[in-house]
Formats: structure tokens, sequence, C-alpha cells
């Protein structure tokens, strides 16, 4: 099956016992058994249930991956990685990464005495000399958010592999639809799916693909001692929006393109991040690694917090909040929404400066967001 077959169809066959087309929300907590250890393949939902297998499966076949675990949230499913860390393991991150990951490393894994390397991964000789005896992970965020920087999976998957260290990617920007990470070589994906997965900024979620079974049993154990899972519903939801990602992040990209090439060419506008432009640093890589370049659009207006507020006050079909990957466009001041956890040093070390605005780019009518850019730029 191709891509939008498999969003339609994979782990959403006709429900057995009544015939549903579509996958039914099983809601309930228990599962009534024949006798001891005698059921249908469910005993309790934190476990499993049959509208989240649906999911699972379906996720799993977009990711080209053998396993799928959904989440309660996008750093649900970022923990259940990290705890499969022990104390005195070594990890590699970027040090442009999402703010909340950057605080789950600090407040949470690190104080257990998992010790993480902070560095450029545009310089694949920085991340070849971090590598240590205790290396067990390298963590990938591309693009990054918001800067929007592209880094090679497949070059430091391969450095990784040499180094016995796991590769996870996570690819809530990019999407399956558009970037592919385990056949370039990662081990394990991770989605915020609130995102674009959903699609429609009503849930959030969060999701884990792996192809390794010991793997995929690691973190399963993680998932079933923890119990951050999503509701039957939220699964359900989330089926639903997945449907249709791919007509959706066509649109979203072609809607991208139009900002990106405004904002190019705009007075207001000191500089543009979109991979998809030939300016953009990561534009190669991206090429080779991604089938399209995603519906983020940064960029940075002339002047500091003052003009960027006067900016989102004047905005009418883009709306001033936190998160993206929704068919509705949305923008966000990233130094102190997304990036608050981070120190105000690195903050500007890693281009979050303070007339940084990040655009997600919705899927209305691109007239009708240029005009909302031009009148919120005047």
């Amino acid at each position: 099956m191709k891509f939008e077959t498999k969003a339609i169809w994979v782990g959403q066959e006709a429900d057995k016992a009544t015939g549903a087309t579509i996958v039914p929300i099983y809601q309930t907590s228990t599962y009534t058994q024949e006798e001891v250890n005698k059921h249908k393949g469910y005993e309790y939902s934190r476990v499993g249930n049959p509208t989240r297998t649906a999911l699972d499966t379906c996720l799993a076949s977009l990711e080209e991956g053998n396993h799928g675990l959904s989440f309660a949230s996008g750093l649900a499913a970022e923990h259940a990685i990290m705890a499969i860390l022990r104390p005195g393991d070594h990890v590699i991150v970027p040090e442009d990464m999402y703010g909340g990951t950057y605080r789950l490393i600090k407040e949470i894994i690190e104080p257990m005495n998992v010790d993480f390397t902070f560095t450029d991964f545009t310089d694949l000789g920085k991340i070849e000399r971090s590598f240590r005896p205790s290396t067990k992970m390298v963590w990938i965020e591309t693009p990054t958010n918001p800067i929007l920087k592209i880094f090679d999976i497949k070059a430091i998957s391969e450095m990784s592999h040499k180094c016995n260290a796991l590769v996870v990617v996570d690819n809530t920007f990019a999407t399956p639809y558009f970037q592919k990470p385990l056949l370039l070589g990662a081990d394990i994906v991770v989605h915020s799916t609130t995102k674009y997965i959903n699609g429609h900024s009503d849930l959030i979620g969060g999701a884990v693909i792996v192809n390794d079974d010991t793997l995929y049993h690691r973190i399963l154990l993680v998932q079933k001692s923890v119990g951050a899972i999503p509701s039957p519903f939220d699964s359900w939801l989330t089926l639903r929006g997945v449907k249709t990602l791919a007509v959706r992040m066509r649109q979203h990209e072609e809607n991208a393109f139009e900002v990106a090439r405004f904002l190019l060419g705009h007075p207001k506008a000191e500089a543009v991040f979109f991979p998809g432009l030939e300016t953009h640093p990561g534009h190669e890589i991206a090429k080779k690694q991604m089938t399209g370049f995603g519906g983020i659009v940064s960029f940075r207006i002339k002047g500091g917090l003052a003009e960027a507020n006067t900016f989102f006050k004047k905005l009418k079909v883009f709306q001033l909040a936190d998160s993206l990957g929704g068919i509705e466009s949305l923008a966000n001041y990233s130094a102190l929404m997304t990036h608050e956890a981070f120190p105000a040093e690195l903050r500007k070390k890693i281009g979050v400066t303070d007339n940084l605005i990040r655009l997600s780019i919705g899927i209305e009518n691109i007239e009708d967001l240029i005009e909302d850019l031009k009148n919120a730029l005047i």
C-alpha cells in the first residue's frame, strides 16, 4: 500500500464483532476473561486497548516500522525512551532542541545521574568528538524547533552505530509523510502526535516507533509500568486525524513556501528560516533525506519584543498560541513560550533571539494568510 492508503486502512479493518467500518472507541478499563488468563488479547486498558492498538499499528506502518507505542503526550513518549537509560550512561543531544525536551533532560533525567553532552549537530566532527565509552544514545531533532536546522540522519546514525549507541529521531516537524528516519538508519522515532499527526489541535498525544523487538519490549515495559497512555477517545481522534495527514501536509508545505517567499522579500523581515529555500544552510541535506519541507516558517522581525508584540496584536487569521501542526495558522514567540526553559545565553547561542517569530502555516487560503501578514507587518 502507498502512504495515503496505509493511513486509512492499516490497523483499521472493519470491526470483527459488529462490522463497523470505522474503528470503534473501546471505552473500557478492563476486559472479562473466560477463565484465569484466558482472554481475547486484552486484560486492562493501561496495558492495551483495541482502539490504541489500531493507532499503534497504523503509525508503525507509516514510519516503516515494526512496532508502535502511543503515549499521553510527546514528552511522555520522550520520557519512556530516556527511561531505558541507566545511571552512568551518556547521551549526545543537539544544543538546538525543543524547550520541553531540554527541561525534561535538565530537571528529570540528568538528576538521575545520566550525563548529556549538548553540541552543534550541523558539525559532524563535533558530534564524533563527543562520544565516550559510556555513550548509549544520540538524540536528533530535525528540522529543529524553532530555527529549522537540518541534521544528517544517515551520517549521524552510521557514526553512532559504530560506537554502539542508539539513535533517536524526533520526527514531529517532518512527519512520516516527508521523512522516514528508520529507513535512514535511526533506531527509534518519536512524535508529538498533538501536532501534524492529529492535525486538529484538539488532543495531546505522543508516539514511539521502533523495529527491534527487544527495544520495543523495553519501552513497552516503561509504558505499562508508568501508565502515560492516551485514552481510547484520544486514540480514536488521532486515528481520524492521521487519515488526512498526506493531503494536509501537501497543503501545509505549499502554503509555507508562499509565506517564506513573501517574508524573504519583506523589509521588516531580517532573516527567514524554511528548509525549502535554497538559501537555507540545510537545504541540500533536506533534499536528500526528506520528500518535502514541512509547514513551519520562522523569521526575525526588525526590532525586538515590542515589535514582535505589535505584530502579534495586529494578526487576525494567525493566532498567537503555543503548539503547531494544526489546520489553523499559529504564531509563536519562542523565546518566552516554547524555549522559556532555556537559559538566556543558550537561547542567544542557538539563535532563539528576542525578535524571532515561529509561524505554523495552516491550510487556510494562502491569499488570506499573506494579507494577514502584510497587515501585521505595516
